[in-house]
């Protein structure tokens, strides 16, 4: 059967024979039907049995031997167990070979061989699957659809997987039903597009199909992502006059967008309205909030929540504990985080690398080298291995406190038995050895890293711009910035300040002027910090009668001075008085 390919998804044509040929499409109720009531098992003893892969492979070359075979449902729950332990390749493998057996296969067998294509990322083959429903006269069903829709938004095809729903609906091939517009909208919203989904909500209400309380979670949880809460409060009132009751699910998102907002006097209402219909918080409700507080550097009030918690017996899982460390070890409070580590420990709550590398990153924090090394051994100790993270953050605060020997050290320690270094822990080691004026060493490993191109973007060379420019290297950090276009990565905002702040600092102004200009026509806007940096410019070199048209320039874009510019500005006063006739006019257009 020919087949067209689209953006990598392939289409088959099926869908250019669907006005000629009637397709019947079952409604989503056939193919959730369960298996014990579309008949009756021959092997249902056996599958009790079944906990392992193997169990399973051992069970389904059983049943092929069977005389007679058993049904196809059996050999359909058999694959649905396979897929339950997220075996998805031995589900195809095991279909395979039931067609070669020439065993029967339903619509339930086909939907989980697509749905474990699906997981596997290969929604193409899922594609290739809808070529044995015609073949054999099995109709569609919307639960097939869905699958592919779903795990088209999987391998991040927005487009293909909004247009194929857009196909079904116009060409009447599939009746949507709520499960295939929720998992069009949950597609479009965890890839950000909110007002689509909101759209395809409200074009959902003017439909047959009405929304039910899965599409409107979906949607509340998308505006409150979007930041956007008065419209999910809005859909939430809309949904009590309907009758529609909200749930656990729709609470949550409600108080996780209030508690990111700082709005605690609305989760307090919002949490006694749960009460009121019944709806009880569970541990996900108590840990957005203790998360919300530790956030806002509320972490008694957290540790009240979580006395709360006990209260109404939900006991406080790892995730409250190390939230509320990390609540103490942001406000430098180490006494009271280990309190927490230690108080979980004897609750019989084993710490996780979470736990441990938060407590680490409290401690260099605070610069207790000591008690960061102690704990980072005992994680071997526990027979576990700390991860990127961990050795990250404790090769930062070796470099911040200048031990560059440990840091070596260290670094090599974690090639031998730490994980594989990535981005960021090179990145940390360039910024190490430039801090230092260790040029040489940063330049070598820069050059060995960019020889294997592995995973490099435009922030790492901004850290090796920035060592360059800090270390009086402008010459190389230049030939640098000039080499990205030529390797398909575009200057951001921070590369540009950093080259404009090197060129300021060896008092190439005119240079530094044009990088500007550079940075408007590459489309890059410049900021407070990029005119901070020339003014700044222009104030060390006395510069100040080319000064007052960039002041104007300045102040028509609404950016004022910062701290260091203010000071730099008093100097020059102090020493040409007439310097302030220029700074009412700046002024008057900030505050206009």
């Amino acid at each position: 059967m020919r087949r067209i390919s689209r953006n990598g998804i392939p289409f088959i044509s099926f869908f250019a024979i669907s006005r000629a040929t009637t397709v019947r499409v079952y409604s989503s109720n056939h193919s959730n039907m369960s298996i014990s009531e579309k008949g009756k098992f021959g092997v249902n003893n056996n599958f009790e049995n079944v906990k392992c892969l193997d169990d399973a492979v051992s069970l389904f070359h059983q049943m092929v031997r069977m005389q007679p075979l058993p049904s196809d449902f059996d050999f359909s729950k058999l694959l649905k167990t396979i897929l339950t332990m997220k075996h998805y390749s031995a589900v195809v493998s095991l279909f395979r070979e039931m067609q070669k057996l020439g065993i029967p296969i339903n619509d339930f067998i086909l939907n989980i061989v697509i749905n474990s294509y699906c997981l596997m990322h290969h929604v193409d083959c899922g594609f290739s699957v809808l070529a044995i429903y015609l073949k054999k006269g099995i109709p569609f069903d919307v639960v097939t659809f869905t699958t592919l829709i779903r795990g088209i938004f999987a391998e991040n095809k927005v487009k293909d997987a909004v247009d194929l729903f857009k196909k079904l609906v116009r060409e009447k091939i599939c009746e949507p039903n709520e499960v295939m517009y929720g998992t069009v909208m949950n597609g479009l919203s965890k890839k950000g597009h909110s007002e689509k989904t909101l759209s395809l909500f409200w074009l959902m209400e003017q439909g047959n199909i009405k929304p039910n309380i899965c599409n409107y979670n979906i949607v509340i949880d998308s505006l409150c992502k979007d930041r956007n809460l008065d419209a999910a409060i809005s859909l939430l009132n809309e949904m009590n006059k309907k009758g529609i009751r909200p749930n656990i699910i729709t609470y949550n998102s409600l108080i996780d967008g209030l508690c990111k907002f700082g709005q605690w006097e609305k989760v307090r209402i919002l949490f006694s309205e749960m009460v009121n219909h019944n709806i009880y918080p569970d541990m996900h409700t108590f840990n957005i909030m203790i998360d919300g507080l530790c956030k806002e550097g509320k972490v008694e009030d957290a540790e009240e929540v979580m006395r709360h918690m006990n209260e109404k017996s939900v006991e406080p899982n790892i995730f409250t504990y190390n939230v509320i460390m990390d609540g103490y070890c942001l406000r430098g409070q180490m006494d009271r985080a280990r309190r927490i580590f230690d108080f979980m420990i004897n609750k019989c709550i084993e710490p996780d690398i979470i736990s441990y590398t938060t407590l680490i990153k409290g401690y260099c924090k605070k610069k207790k080298l000591d008690e960061a090394m102690q704990l980072f051994h005992e994680i071997f100790q526990k027979g576990s291995k700390p991860n990127i993270v961990t050795y990250n953050t404790i090769l930062q605060v070796l470099f911040e406190v200048g031990q560059i020997g440990s840091a070596k050290k260290f670094f090599d320690e974690m090639l031998s038995t730490g994980p594989v270094p990535n981005l960021y822990i090179h990145c940390t080691l360039l910024e190490g050895y430039f801090k230092y004026g260790l040029v040489e060493e940063a330049m070598s490993l820069f050059n060995e890293l960019e020889r294997k191109r592995e995973n490099v973007d435009i922030e790492f060379y901004n850290v090796v711009i920035n060592g360059l420019c800090k270390n009086r290297k402008l010459d190389k950090a230049h030939a640098i910035f000039e080499k990205l276009s030529f390797i398909g990565l575009l200057p951001n905002m921070r590369t540009y300040n950093t080259m404009i702040n090197g060129l300021c600092l060896e008092g190439l102004l005119d240079e530094a002027k044009d990088m500007l200009r550079k940075m408007e026509n590459d489309g890059c806007l410049p900021n407070s910090i990029t005119y901070n940096v020339i003014a700044q410019g222009f104030l060390r070199c006395n510069r100040i009668s080319e000064m007052t048209t960039f002041m104007k320039e300045m102040a028509g874009r609404k950016f004022s001075f910062d701290a260091t510019t203010t000071a730099l500005l008093v100097n020059v006063i102090r020493e040409n008085p007439s310097v302030l006739d220029m700074i009412p006019e700046l002024h008057l257009k900030n505050n206009k």
